[in-house]
């Protein structure tokens, strides 16, 4: 189960206040002797340690709190979109009564919405959209918001710095409609900053290991001309400081993230990454929950915006770098101390305040 402190969220509390409205065994209670309500929770991944640490424990104790009798049909797909449409269709299979599912690939996930949609099961779209099919609703932080944060953080400290050089940018996956939003957002800070971006690359599944094998390449190609580079997120950062370490380069260049995993916190702290993103989990996390119970019962959750056409309650992240790292991530956040400062980077940690 979950270890970690969860984060404190002011964003979205009054949002939440609202959607619990729409729960009907309050306290938590339920009908004796009748049969579980089950609700599938479906993630893609196992490549961001965050749906394993993070979300499935956090959705399930939320839902656990709404309802006693429900229960959570939970999945991980590793990355294949087959594999998640079995899972999918295994969960229908078992009777959910709401889907929610942050899709492998999210035009493939429009064939889930469809079939789901024939049996009469709402389902909800986390974390990544799904353009192609209509779910019933999108909760998520705004990926767009995210790439222009990570990437505005980024080219104001290089100027501040006066670095010279380019920019190399790592994007997720080509398949994922979410990475497609920060890819977006990060060349709306990016294109009009004056720094030359020397080229670009979308990672296949958000593998960490391509990362690095294209930024090696690039390391090569743009040899002494990197100025910094923009990864989408944590796993694609850690393929690129692979990268230029691998390359005997002892400084690397400024790098983004985006998750707020323990890896970057602690890259962050050694002068290996310069910022990554906190995201609530727990917020959004919850809030999937409330609209997920909500729609199995019967009801339908009001949304503040829309995406894709599917009404969308989106949340705001925080830009993370060494400067509020330790009261984002440690003093408010899922980290201890001692689980960033382990012997490898106990000596960063005291420089940089954090004991």
């Amino acid at each position: 189960m979950f270890k970690h402190r969860a984060l404190k969220a002011a964003t979205g509390v009054t949002a939440l206040a609202a959607l619990a409205t729409l729960t009907a065994c309050a306290g938590g209670t339920s009908n004796s002797g009748s049969a579980k309500m089950k609700v599938a929770f479906l993630m893609p991944d196992i490549a961001s340690t965050r749906y394993e640490l993070f979300d499935k424990p956090l959705f399930e104790a939320k839902l656990s709190s709404l309802c006693a009798d429900c229960e959570v049909v939970y999945a991980n797909a590793k990355a294949d979109p087959a594999t998640q449409q079995r899972q999918a269709d295994s969960a229908l299979a078992q009777g959910v009564k709401a889907l929610v599912i942050d899709p492998v690939d999210s035009a493939a996930a429009a064939t889930i919405v469809n079939r789901a949609h024939a049996q009469g099961v709402p389902v909800i779209a986390y974390d990544r959209p799904i353009p192609d099919g209509k779910a019933d609703y999108y909760v998520s932080f705004d990926n767009e918001a995210i790439g222009r944060m990570i990437a505005k953080s980024l080219v104001d400290h290089l100027k501040e710095t006066g670095a010279k050089g380019g920019l190399l940018e790592v994007n997720g996956s080509p398949t994922d409609a979410a990475a497609g939003l920060i890819k977006k957002g990060i060349h709306q800070a990016v294109d009009p900053s004056g720094l030359k971006l020397l080229d670009e690359y979308d990672t296949p599944g958000w593998d960490p290991t391509k990362a690095q094998n294209w930024v090696s390449s690039k390391i090569t190609q743009y040899k002494g001309r990197i100025a910094g580079v923009v990864a989408a997120n944590d796993g694609t950062a850690g393929g690129t400081i692979a990268a230029f370490k691998a390359a005997g380069i002892d400084t690397v260049p400024p790098v983004t993230g985006n998750d707020a995993e323990l890896a970057a916190a602690q890259h962050i702290v050694a002068g290996e990454q310069y910022n990554t993103i906190s995201k609530p989990i727990k917020t959004v996390a919850e809030a999937a929950a409330e609209i997920a119970y909500g729609f199995a019962q019967g009801e339908t959750p009001a949304a503040p915006t829309s995406i894709f056409d599917t009404p969308a309650r989106l949340f705001e992240p925080t830009v993370v770098t060494l400067d509020n790292l330790a009261v984002t991530l440690i003093d408010n956040g899922p980290f201890k101390t001692s689980e960033i400062c382990t012997a490898a980077y106990a000596e960063a940690c005291r420089k940089a305040g954090i004991e």
